[in-house]
C-alpha cells in the first residue's frame, strides 16, 4: 500500500515534538478519519528556520507531516504558502488515492502556521 519513502517517514519521523518558542502554530484535523496535525514553525529573516510537528493519525498522516517539515526548512514564507497537498504527496513519491486527504492536512497546517505567524507580527506592531 505504501512505498518505501512513506514507510521510512512513518517509522522514522523527522522533526517530531513541541516547539516552545514557536513563531507560528497551525493545527488542523479531519473529522472523518480523526487525524489531527499540529505544526509549529520558527521564522528568521522571512524564511522558515525550523518546523516541528505532533500528529495523531495514520501512517500517511505521520509521513506527510514528517516530509513537510523537511520540505519547508529554508523556504521563504511566500514559497511555503505555495506548498500544496500534491507537492507534499510528491515529496513522498506518491500516496494511495484513499490517503491523499492526509497530504491536505500537512499543507493546510502549514498555511495556518504562517497565518498565525503573520497575525502575531501584526499584533506586535499594534502595541
Amino acid at each position: 500500500m505504501y512505498n518505501e519513502k512513506v514507510m521510512d517517514h512513518f517509522c522514522n519521523p523527522r522533526n517530531v515534538g513541541e516547539m516552545e518558542d514557536a513563531d507560528g502554530v497551525g493545527q488542523v484535523g479531519n473529522p472523518v478519519c480523526g487525524d489531527v496535525l499540529r505544526l509549529a514553525i520558527k521564522v528568521k529573516d522571512g524564511r522558515i528556520e525550523e518546523a516541528r510537528f505532533m500528529t495523531f493519525g495514520c501512517g500517511a498522516a505521520i509521513a506527510t507531516s514528517s516530509v513537510l517539515t523537511e520540505m519547508v526548512k529554508g523556504m521563504s514564507l511566500e514559497e511555503a504558502m505555495e506548498v500544496t497537498n500534491r507537492m507534499v504527496a510528491g515529496a513522498l513519491g506518491g500516496l494511495p488515492p484513499v490517503k491523499m486527504h492526509c497530504s491536505n492536512l500537512a499543507a493546510d497546517a502549514l498555511q495556518k502556521a504562517i497565518e498565525d505567524y503573520k497575525g502575531r507580527l501584526l499584533r506586535q506592531e499594534a502595541v
